[in-house]
């Protein structure tokens, strides 16, 4: 029985400790879960946190990309967007700001950059800043600065005008920031419906030929190779006027008819001569026959013939004198009537008589020109001389209207003149529709040189402003003024040899209008 009970017993305490050795280590577990429970949580909080201040850092990258283009937050742009206390824009990336004004000292267009930790102002030399500009054309400036008091200022000049991208780039001690922001200083805005409107025509800027002309003064005269001044060449009353002003004639068209007694007595002159010729040929027929015959002797033969040729000089004398004096030779019709006629297809652009008037032998009676073509004049300086040379084609235009013709220079004078010391050259112009009249005034161009070049303008977009030639360029909602450097130029386009880039579009007729806007903002421009 003894033993029984003590393995009863023995069971017995065995299952009160196991019991109680269980209880306790529940309630020993349950103490230690406590504590652990918020050492766990202490540490997944931190884990978050660290995780947060990651995914902040990644987003602050993120950001810096997104500072080059990408998609980036809406309020950081609200803050970049904001006003500094000192009238600048304000940039700010956590606690870290900087303020970026452009201010114009002594005329000279400069930034100034303050720094700011948790909105409080921090010295010049907290972090050392740098801002990268790049203009429309791509080209980039470096800006560095200096400190000066309490902030820093750019040592390079921001030249006009401001429309550039900026990228900052500041660095602390601790952690580098970079921040974008874009200046549109002196933009039109103008939609589209606007600028057509205003008859205000956009070009593409881009390669092309110039031709580097030299342009000078000249005046259309009359072909003086085929210009006759008509003359009677007999004195004599005018019959007949069958020419008129304007009229086209052609060779040999009787232009008028004058009675005259001089050409009467070279007529009956002209008959006796031919009535003596016929005489001493009968004469010299029968002294011949005679001769031949024996019966006369031959001494009379060869005063018969002799005659006979004197007879004949003496026709052909008065003939001569006929046709010298542009009458026919024939003996029917009125002696004294004479025919002025055209001595070639032309126009009459002169007349100075009239019916039943008395004119004399070398009196101007017809100006007759053939207008098919005609000479411009040109009155060329010495220092072009060089330019202008035989057998060059030249382009001449017309001052009065719209008219162009090509020609050649067909003569330059070998002397200059005393007075004007200019010399004169002579283009031969074709005038197949008469449009180059006589007394026009005309600008001769004759290209010097022709050269390819990488960009150019049309010369009616180019505008002085702030005594620097500007040209507007198209942006979206409107134009910016772009100041250019010009090179060559043949009247209508200009080469840009900086300032802007092929496929740039521009504004090129109508764009006074623009510039006349621009003047009016600038009446309020400020920094």
């Amino acid at each position: 029985m003894k033993t029984n009970l003590s393995k009863k017993q023995t069971i017995s305490i065995a299952v009160i400790v196991a019991i109680g050795a269980l209880l306790g280590g529940l309630i020993l577990g349950m103490e230690k879960s406590k504590p652990a429970g918020d050492a766990h949580e202490h540490g997944h909080a931190h884990e978050e946190k660290h995780a947060d201040h990651l995914d902040e850092k990644d987003g602050d990258k993120h950001g810096h990309k997104d500072e080059h283009g990408h998609d980036g937050h809406d309020d950081r742009h609200d803050k970049e967007s904001a006003k500094g206390p000192h009238g600048g824009r304000m940039l700010e990336e956590d606690d870290f700001g900087v303020e970026v004004l452009l201010t114009e000292e002594g005329g000279e267009p400069r930034f100034r950059v303050y720094l700011f930790k948790e909105d409080k102002p921090l010295p010049s030399n907290a972090a050392k800043v740098s801002i990268t500009l790049t203009r429309p054309d791509g080209e980039k400036q470096e800006i560095s600065f200096i400190p000066e008091k309490d902030y820093l200022k750019s040592k390079e000049i921001v030249a006009e005008p401001h429309v550039f991208e900026a990228t900052v780039a500041a660095q602390t001690s601790k952690e580098p920031y970079l921040f974008t922001f874009a200046e549109q200083e002196g933009k039109i805005e103008l939609a589209d419906a606007q600028v057509k409107a205003a008859g205000v025509t956009v070009q593409t800027a881009g390669a092309a030929k110039l031709n580097s002309a030299v342009t000078l003064p000249g005046e259309v005269h009359f072909n003086e190779d085929r210009t006759a001044h008509v003359v009677p060449r007999l004195a004599g009353v005018v019959e007949k006027v069958h020419a008129n002003l304007g009229q086209k004639v052609k060779k040999g068209q009787v232009l008028a008819v004058i009675a005259s007694t001089g050409l009467s007595e070279q007529r009956s002159e002209s008959l006796a001569a031919q009535k003596r010729l016929s005489l001493a040929k009968t004469t010299y027929e029968r002294e011949k026959k005679l001769w031949q015959d024996k019966i006369s002797a031959e001494q009379d033969y060869l005063q018969a013939r002799q005659a006979m040729q004197e007879a004949e000089i003496a026709v052909r004398n008065a003939q001569q004198k006929l046709r010298a004096l542009g009458a026919n030779t024939g003996t029917s019709g009125s002696l004294t009537s004479y025919e002025v006629r055209a001595p070639f297809d032309g126009t009459v652009v002169e007349k100075h008589l009239s019916l039943g008037e008395a004119v004399k032998e070398d009196a101007d009676i017809f100006t007759i020109s053939d207008l098919s073509t005609v000479w411009a004049e040109v009155a060329v300086p010495a220092k072009d001389l060089n330019v202008v040379r035989v057998g060059e084609k030249v382009t001449v235009k017309a001052t009065a209207f719209d008219a162009k013709a090509t020609g050649t220079i067909a003569y330059v004078g070998s002397l200059l003149g005393e007075q004007t010391r200019t010399a004169k050259a002579r283009v031969v112009l074709a005038n197949p529709q008469m449009a180059w009249r006589p007394g026009l005034f005309v600008n001769v161009e004759i290209v010097s040189s022709e050269a390819d070049v990488p960009v150019a303008v049309s010369t009616e977009a180019v505008h002085n402003v702030n005594d620097k030639p500007t040209i507007f360029v198209r942006v979206p909602g409107g134009f910016l003024p772009q100041q250019i450097a010009l090179g060559r130029t043949d009247g209508k386009l200009v080469e840009v040899v900086k300032g802007v880039k092929p496929g740039s579009q521009y504004a090129a007729a109508g764009s006074f209008v623009i510039k006349s806007e621009l003047g009016k903002a600038s009446a309020e421009h400020t920094h």
